[in-house]
């Protein structure tokens, strides 16, 4: 019998260096070593640190900018983000009035916050987030009015462990965003996220809480967001009425 053929070792995987920086750099900011809302080194400092091109850690910065990791800011330098900027604070809210608000009229986007309590994880929430059987979740239910309507509730699920000490009280009481929250006091950063999306009929809590008849008509997003390393940080499946809005996200 033959000898089996040799299998031919695998190609080296070729990273071009200015994803080399990058990723020592997103290693850098998932260490703390730059947090939300300092400034970064020049990159004149980072390319001697690195010992590549100015242009090499331009175009590793560049990158870090386009996923909302770093934000550049003319005559300052460039910072790391945080979900306390204006531009990002609602790059995850994709709802939006069908019909522009009035000159002069009041109504933005108003929340309350339902229950906040710790539990044993479900089965499909612990495979979501990558827990272990038996482990400890943070459920989170809330609504969400925009001009004064309800029209989103939403069911979030979170991690226990890094977020030891949330409260529907501490939520309730803090003025921005829930991510800036979750980022400033418990350290976790939502990077990106994925959605499924679905049409679904209200039931009796959703319909209750959304002001409209069982059955109607309401859009499903579940989304999980991950932190650095694509790690899951958050399991959020939201209700949307969309009778007077509609989800609108851009394609590139």
């Amino acid at each position: 019998m033959p000898a089996p053929a040799a299998t031919a070792p695998a190609a080296p995987a070729f990273s071009p260096l200015y994803q080399q920086i990058k990723a020592l750099m997103t290693r850098e900011l998932q260490a703390g070593v730059w947090r939300p809302g300092e400034s970064i080194p020049s990159e004149t400092e980072l390319a001697a640190r690195f010992k590549v091109s100015q242009g090499t850690v331009r175009k590793a910065i560049d990158e870090l900018a386009t996923e909302n990791l770093l934000v550049r800011r003319q005559g300052k330098g460039t910072f790391v983000a945080t979900h306390a900027e204006q531009q990002i604070q609602f790059r995850f809210l994709r709802l939006q009035p069908d019909e522009p608000a009035a000159e002069g009229a009041g109504g933005g986007t108003m929340r309350r916050f339902i229950d906040c309590r710790r539990m044993r994880a479900p089965a499909d929430v612990a495979r979501a987030l990558g827990l272990r059987s038996g482990d400890a979740a943070v459920q989170v239910k809330r609504v969400l009015s925009l001009r004064g309507a309800p029209v989103v509730f939403d069911e979030i699920w979170l991690p226990a462990g890094p977020f030891k000490g949330l409260t529907a009280e501490r939520l309730s009481g803090y003025r921005g965003p829930m991510y800036q929250l979750f980022e400033s006091e418990f350290g976790v950063r939502m990077i990106r996220a994925e959605e499924k999306i679905r049409a679904v009929a209200a039931d009796g809590e959703a319909a209750e809480l959304l002001g409209v008849a069982p059955g109607t008509p309401l859009l499903s997003v579940e989304r999980l967001s991950l932190t650095y390393g694509d790690k899951p940080v958050e399991l959020r499946r939201g209700l949307y009425h969309t009778a007077a809005h509609h989800y609108r996200n851009e394609l590139s």
